[in-house]
C-alpha cells in the first residue's frame, strides 16, 4: 500500500492474526454482544461502535470517511423512499464512484496523462483507507438494488451495520444486504447458537493456522524476490520460486482471511457466504472463476456482466461482455498496468473458452489442469509484480538470462501445494463437524498450538487489505 500526503500513517490495521486482536478487542466485542443478547437495540449499537472502533484503530483520520459515506448512502436511499426520486440513486452511485476513484486511482491516471502529455499536475493523494473497495461496492449493491425495486428500507442503525460489520469490512467477503440484515433482529443464543459457536470457531482456527502456517512464510520467500526483481535481474531459481510460491500465498492468506471473517461472524450468530471452493482443483477458467472469490465473481456477473448483455446476446457481445467485466474486475484490484494485464487475460482467457466449447471437441480433465495451472503461474505474476517492470525480469530470470540459481523455500512451497491441491476445504470440515467427544481435547490442542504460533515471527497484512 502506497501512503502519500500528509495523512501518512505508521500505524497498521488490526489483524486477525495478531495478539491485539486476539487477546484484545476479540473477547470484549464477543462478551458485550452476548451479555446484550435480550436486548436488541443496545446489541446492535454495541455491535456497530465496536466496529467502527476495529475500523478506526489503524488511522482514525479514515473514520469520518466511512461514517460519512453511510450516512450519505443512507440519506439518498431515504429520499428515494420518501419521494420517489431515481436521480438521488444515481448520483449517490456516482459519488461513490468518484469517491473510490480519488482515493485509488488518482496517481495512476496522473500518470497516464504524464506519459502520454509530458505534463505532471502532482496532485496531493491521501493513503488509501482500508477497506474503501469492499465497502463502497457494498453501497452500490444496496443503491443499484433498490433503483431496481429488490431492495427493502431499512433503519440507518442496520444499514451503517451492514456497511461496518467488523468481520467482512476490510476485505469482504462481499455481502449481499439480504443475506446479512435480516439476521441483525436474531439474538445470538438462539436455538442452534452451540453449532454455530463450534463452526465458527473452527473456522476462525483453521484461517488463523492458514494465515500463520502457510501464508505467512511464503510471504517471507515472496516479498523479497519480487523486490529484487524490481531492483534488477533476478536467476532462473528466484524467479520461478517467486512465480510458484506466489499462487499458494494467495490462496492460503485471502481464503485465510475469510475463513477468518465468517468464524467471526458466526460467533455473533451470523451466517456468511463462502468465498473459496478449493480453487486450484478446477479444470478450466471458468470453473476457477466459480471457486475464487466467489463473492466478487457474483458481484461482477451480476452487476457487469449481465448488465453488459451477458450471454444473451450474438458470440461477438457475449465475448466483449466477458472481456469488459474481466478487465474492470482487474482495475478493480488496483490502479496499474499489472492489474490491468491480469485482467486482460483472464477476460481472454474466458472468452476463449467460451469459443473453444462451442466449436471444438472437449479436451481431457489432466490436460485442461495442466493448461489452467501453467495460465494462473503467468497471470499470478502480473498481478503481484509492483511494475511491469518488475514483471518482465521474473519471466526472462524464468527463461534463465541471469543464470540458473537455486529454488527457495521448498518446503514452504510443497506443504502449501499439498494442501491447496489434495486437502478438504475448510468449509468442508466445518460444516461435517460431529459433537463427538473425542474431537474436543484434539481441537484444543489444534488451537493452543495457533495461538502460541501468534507473534513468533513477522507478521504480514493480509494481501487485500491494499485492494
Amino acid at each position: 500500500m502506497v501512503l502519500r500526503g500528509k495523512f501518512r500513517s505508521a500505524a497498521r490495521p488490526m489483524l486477525f492474526s495478531s495478539i491485539e486482536f486476539v487477546f484484545g478487542f476479540l473477547p470484549i466485542a464477543l462478551s458485550g454482544y452476548w451479555l446484550l443478547a435480550r436486548r436488541d437495540t443496545a446489541r446492535l449499537w454495541f455491535l456497530l461502535i465496536a466496529s467502527l472502533v476495529f475500523y478506526s484503530y489503524w488511522d482514525w483520520r479514515f473514520t469520518p470517511l466511512l461514517i460519512g459515506s453511510i450516512i450519505l448512502n443512507w440519506t439518498a436511499a431515504d429520499i428515494f423512499f420518501r419521494l420517489g426520486r431515481r436521480p438521488v440513486l444515481v448520483a449517490a452511485i456516482v459519488a461513490n464512484l468518484v469517491c473510490l476513484g480519488f482515493f485509488k486511482y488518482l496517481g495512476f491516471f496522473e500518470s497516464i496523462v504524464a506519459a502520454g502529455t509530458g505534463w505532471n499536475p502532482s496532485l496531493a493523494r491521501l493513503a488509501l483507507p482500508l477497506g474503501i473497495s469492499f465497502f463502497t461496492f457494498h453501497h452500490i449493491i444496496y443503491l443499484v438494488d433498490l433503483a431496481k425495486g429488490r431492495a427493502p428500507r431499512y433503519r440507518l442503525r442496520d444499514y451503517a451495520l451492514y456497511i461496518a460489520l467488523f468481520p467482512q469490512i476490510l476485505a469482504g467477503p462481499l455481502v449481499r444486504y439480504w443475506e446479512i440484515v435480516p439476521q441483525f433482529a436474531e439474538p445470538p443464543n438462539r436455538p442452534g447458537w452451540e453449532g454455530r459457536l463450534a463452526r465458527g470457531t473452527a473456522l476462525f482456527v483453521m484461517g488463523l493456522a492458514k494465515k500463520l502456517f502457510l501464508a505467512d512464510p511464503l510471504a517471507s520467500h515472496v516479498g523479497p524476490l519480487f523486490a529484487k526483481a524490481e531492483a534488477g535481474a533476478v536467476n532462473a531459481g528466484e524467479a520461478w520460486s517467486a512465480a510458484l510460491a506466489f499462487p499458494f500465498q494467495i490462496y492460503f492468506d485471502f481464503s485465510a482471511y475469510s475463513d477468518m471473517a465468517i468464524g467471526l461472524a458466526l460467533l455473533f450468530g451470523f451466517a456468511l457466504p463462502y468465498n473459496f471452493a478449493v480453487p486450484y482443483r478446477a479444470t478450466s477458467l471458468q470453473e476457477f472463476w466459480r471457486r475464487w472469490h466467489m463473492t466478487l465473481t457474483r458481484f461482477l456477473r451480476d452487476y457487469l456482466y449481465i448488465p453488459l448483455g451477458g450471454n444473451r446476446q450474438g458470440l461477438p457481445g457475449h465475448v466483449a461482455a466477458i472481456f469488459v467485466t474481466l478487465v474492470l474486475g482487474g482495475l478493480w484490484h488496483g490502479a496499474g498496468w499489472t492489474f490491468i494485464i491480469w485482467g486482460a487475460l483472464h477476460g481472454g482467457g474466458l472468452a476463449a473458452g467460451v469459443v473453444w466449447r462451442r466449436w471444438m471437441p472437449p479436451i481431457p480433465a489432466p490436460v485442461c489442469w495442466m493448461l489452467l495451472m501453467a495460465f494462473l503461474l503467468v497471470t499470478w505474476v502480473f498481478f503481484r509484480a509492483p511494475s511491469l517492470d518488475a514483471a518482465w525480469r521474473l519471466f526472462a530470470g524464468m527463461a534463465g538470462e541471469a543464470g540458473p540459481g537455486r529454488l527457495e523455500g521448498v518446503g514452504d512451497l510443497a506443504i502449501a501445494a499439498a494442501m491447496a491441491l489434495l486437502g478438504p476445504s475448510s468449509q468442508e470440515i466445518a460444516e461435517r463437524l460431529k459433537p463427538w467427544s473425542w474431537l474436543a481435547p484434539l481441537g484444543a490442542a489444534a488451537t493452543v498450538a495457533v495461538l502460541l504460533k501468534l507473534g513468533d515471527g513477522p507478521s504480514y497484512e493480509f494481501i487485500y487489505f491494499h485492494f
